[in-house]
């Protein structure tokens, strides 16, 4: 597998976009089924407490209630990542929302795609992972209006790690 890197502009992000679209899917599907399977344990007939102090139904119906919660975030990056016009980034271009912006920190390289939603999902492709940050992240924030050549600086708790922005796409 050839990375990113060395496909240059070549790279198909409509085919990347996709892989994140399975990859949420996937999820999505996955943490409904958990949700249903944990709602029928919470209000399953031997669910209900045997004395005061059983709270597993409780507990049960809390965990439900969270996973419903995190299936409607990932539908909602889901719908965004199915309904977003992809932009193209000729050279020069500055960084803003669905930029694949390839960086180098400390000798290692990384990639990442700039959107509004979905921060933290990774998904691997072409041999490397690609992360999802958003402009409310530090590095989302610090890269928005830079460009392919730019160094900075992200303060990340309480160190500075720096960045070299190799490529936007």
């Amino acid at each position: 597998m050839k990375a990113l890197a060395e496909r240059g502009s070549r790279v198909d992000k409509k085919k990347l976009v996709e892989a994140f679209i399975l990859h949420l899917e996937n999820d999505l599907l996955a943490l409904k089924e958990a949700a249903r399977a944990t709602y029928e344990e919470a209000t399953h007939e031997e669910s209900k407490p045997e004395n005061e102090y059983d709270t597993r139904g409780l507990e049960a119906s809390y965990l439900a209630g969270a996973q419903a919660k995190r299936a409607g975030e990932i539908d909602e990056v889901l719908s965004l990542f199915r309904t977003t016009a992809w932009k193209d980034f000729p050279p020069g271009a500055a960084i803003s929302a669905t930029a694949l912006v390839e960086l180098q920190t400390a000798g290692r390289k990384h990639f990442v795609l700039l959107m509004p939603l979905g921060g933290g999902v990774n998904q691997s492709f072409e041999g490397r992972m690609v992360q999802v940050i958003t402009p409310a992240s530090a590095l989302g924030e610090a890269l928005l209006g830079l460009r392919e050549g730019d160094d900075v600086d992200v303060e990340i708790g309480d160190r500075t790690v720096p960045y070299e922005i190799l490529s936007v796409r």
